[in-house]
């Protein structure tokens, strides 16, 4: 069984290479890095609490 995360680029990033988020879900957890640098660190959240931020009514 592979370890290797398959990361996806947020559907709202442009290909100028400004803010960009990426994600890699998993069943148990949802993993967050910056696109522009992806060595960083990473946010590893809950499922649910993905679900709630999408759920976020969203900014003009």
């Amino acid at each position: 069984m592979s370890t290797t995360l398959q990361w996806f680029k947020s559907s709202y990033s442009g290909s100028d290479g400004g803010n960009c988020l990426e994600v890699a879900p998993e069943p148990t957890a949802i993993h967050i890095r910056d696109s522009k640098d992806p060595d960083r660190a990473q946010l590893t959240i809950a499922p649910a609490t993905w679900t709630a931020f999408l759920a976020l009514p969203r900014q003009p």
